[in-house]
């Protein structure tokens, strides 16, 4: 990870969406359904420079803060324009603008090592880094921790497996085993947004009374709202949603304490999924295995780095 670039993990085919600030919020939210995006880099025509990123989280942060304000009706905000929001919403612009504060040293360039990307990603807690050519400015490329992770499983074919790919999941301590954030089916989605603005976690496992899971509800299941238009409906309850859901699904993907990390790595890559739900033979929800777990134990700790809590 230390010697390959950001340049050798972008695919040699890809999508690359950017938004004009000046676009409506409705058109650009839109655009991410269509494109099957969860951010796009946010481009300002007036300063000719990239100025952030917009991604789902704003619009959940959008709907759970005004949903219930009784100064500001719901379908008013979808004929903003994305500048707008600095000042409509000047507490929520700094998760649009957070890269540009980090520009000089957060944004990698394609030059920059990925060990260098992982390290950024875990340490900020953000999904996504845009890969940025030093000469041009331009975005070339949104580095995920799922692509990361393909990279890593195709070319670590290569070399030597380590051996800790053979620990048992409830041995390694990979993952969220405590205070687990779920869902209960019969809750609202106004609920689900709650948590996933408090919680900051990119997906709730929906559970029934006995605490089994029965579906995994992500924040890019909540984009499905825009493209429904079906925001002004936050009463509904979680099974409701679920069985609304239109677009990709992700699924609930699962694993056990009892299974190896090779195991759970070969099972969230072939799935293309971003988290495992851990269970037991019950079914009960036990923890989570998200991409940033298996990216701070494969490559972050064997070199003494703890992202996550530095």
């Amino acid at each position: 990870m230390m010697k390959h670039c950001c340049y050798d993990a972008i695919p040699t085919s890809c999508k690359l969406v950017v938004f004009d600030t000046d676009l409506p919020v409705k058109k650009a939210f839109f655009a991410l359904v269509a494109n099957g995006l969860r951010a796009a880099p946010l481009w300002n025509s007036k300063l000719q420079r990239f100025v952030g990123m917009l991604t789902i989280t704003d619009f959940i942060n959008i709907l759970h803060c005004y949903y219930k304000s009784p100064m500001v009706q719901i379908y008013e905000l979808e004929e903003h324009k994305i500048e707008t929001w600095r000042g409509l919403f000047f507490f929520r612009y700094a998760i649009l603008s957070v890269l540009s504060s980090f520009l000089p040293s957060f944004l990698p360039s394609f030059l920059h090592s990925l060990f260098e990307a992982v390290y950024s990603l875990l340490k900020h807690k953000i999904h996504r880094l845009p890969v940025i050519n030093p000469q041009s400015g331009n975005v070339l490329h949104i580095l995920t921790h799922k692509r990361i992770l393909k990279f890593l499983y195709i070319f670590g074919a290569s070399v030597p497996k380590p051996r800790f790919l053979q620990r048992k999941v409830q041995d390694a301590g990979v993952g969220t085993f405590r205070d687990i954030a779920t869902v209960q089916e019969m809750a609202t989605l106004y609920d689900a947004l709650s948590i996933f603005v408090e919680r900051r976690v990119s997906a709730l496992p929906v559970v029934d009374e006995e605490g089994k899971v029965v579906a995994l509800y992500s924040r890019f299941d909540v984009i499905n709202l825009a493209a429904q238009k079906t925001y002004n409906n936050l009463s509904m309850t979680m099974r409701e949603a679920v069985r609304r859901r239109r677009c990709f699904v992700e699924g609930v993907i699962k694993c056990y304490p009892d299974e190896t990390l090779e195991t759970i790595i070969d099972r969230i890559v072939e799935a293309e999924v971003h988290r495992l739900v851990l269970v037991d033979r019950d079914n009960v929800v036990r923890g989570i295995i998200s991409l940033s777990d298996l990216l701070q134990a494969i490559v972050l700790s064997p070199a003494g780095i703890d992202a996550l809590f530095s």
